[in-house]
């Protein structure tokens, strides 16, 4: 990795809503740094940094008091954008990538393709609507964004499980390992890993 170039971003969002300051760095080794003014956010962030080695530095200030709608979407609003902007052009890259990861009784399947083609598809049942403070539906929300704004086709599936924080702790952590995946530079390969010659 020497000769490639760093993949790493910044950025900085602020709106009526929020302010995020967000670093992240694909080829780091999972250093974090992450206060969001949600915890379980700072928890599921963290766990992403440290599962896919990525380093990644996070300060965010939102609207809390009204809820932590518009904090988790911009989040994930923030992550894509850095994602896409560290990846550059895309040359060299894996594209696609998948991961299954227990979390204890729960296991999560994620796939991606990083294709510049947002989508979607989240198959994941959440019991109960509330995890301490943070509301559940939350999470779709920021893959949502993170999708859209990644360009990432995006594939999640809850292929069984019971306790709600354990579920959400293993979509994050699969997600972190397919990203691990696609993001990887692979050797020999010149230009896009596409038939059309592009992303």
């Amino acid at each position: 990795m020497s000769n490639q170039p760093a993949r790493r971003a910044e950025i900085v969002r602020k709106t009526r809503e929020t302010k995020i300051e967000l670093i992240l760095n694909l080829d780091g080794d999972g250093q974090t740094d992450i206060v969001t003014g949600v915890g379980f956010m700072d928890h599921m962030l963290t766990l992403f940094g440290v599962h896919g080695f990525f380093d990644l530095t996070i300060r965010a200030q939102g609207d809390t008091q009204v809820d932590d709608h518009h904090t988790v979407e911009d989040l994930g609003i923030c992550l894509g954008q850095a994602l896409a902007r560290a990846l550059g052009d895309r040359n060299g890259i894996s594209r696609y990538g998948h991961a299954y990861v227990p979390m204890d009784e729960s296991l999560a399947r994620v796939c991606v393709d990083i294709s510049n083609r947002p989508w979607l598809h989240c198959r994941v049942e959440i019991p109960d609507q509330k995890v301490g403070t943070f509301d559940t539906a939350l999470a779709r929300e920021f893959l949502q964004a993170l999708a859209q704004h990644g360009g990432l086709t995006l594939h999640v599936d809850l292929l069984h499980g019971r306790n709600s924080h354990h579920i959400i702790e293993a979509v994050f952590k699969a997600l972190a390992r397919a990203l691990a995946v696609a993001v990887a530079i692979r050797p020999g390969l010149e230009g896009h890993l596409s038939s059309k010659g592009v992303l």
